[in-house]
């Protein structure tokens, strides 16, 4: 099975993913170290700091995967399953700035957040058929955890659209 996880930096992707692999016996897969592990990027955005990824080569380098993927990219694989972890955005901003982001950065993934700009890709790109949205709001990593075992286990429905945050605006 081919699940990645997904969502706006900031929302617990890596946390949780860890620690349902540990659950589920698998492999993940965390898309950003890989990236700058096996220098899988066309370029470096200065002005942004961060990494312009080669999606393309990103799918060479994966193959024919199996398990768990996790980056704020992850939607642009192909997978069986995509969880899209969601945050309440001024949280998500707190979060950000909190692990040193500077708040232009943090600001931007507030906004794009509450405008659901992964969540629509995720829709667009596997079909709302396909997609879980998993709020992670005050939630206890162990407990996102287990929601990512469920949707894993197909104890849990597609649930693309669920989470609003338009209101942070």
């Amino acid at each position: 099975m081919r699940v990645v996880v997904t969502g706006t930096p900031g929302t617990g992707k890596t946390t949780a993913t860890a620690r349902a692999a540990d659950r589920l016996d698998s492999d993940v897969i965390h898309l950003n170290q890989l990236v700058k592990d096996e220098s899988l990027w066309t370029e470096r955005d200065e002005e942004r700091d961060t990494l312009v990824v080669d999606i393309d080569g990103v799918r060479d380098h994966l193959g024919d995967w199996d398990g768990i993927v996790e980056s704020h990219l992850a939607h642009h694989f192909e997978a069986d399953r995509v969880v899209v972890l969601r945050c309440r955005p001024d949280l998500l901003e707190e979060r950000l700035i909190e692990r040193g982001e500077p708040e232009a950065k943090a600001r931007e993934n507030r906004e794009s957040e509450a405008l659901d700009v992964i969540l629509g890709e995720a829709v667009e790109f596997h079909g709302e058929e396909s997609v879980y949205e998993v709020d992670t709001t005050d939630r206890d990593p162990d407990d996102v955890a287990a929601e990512l075992v469920a949707i894993v286990e197909g104890e849990r429905e597609p649930s693309a659209g669920t989470v609003d945050f338009i209101e942070y605006l």
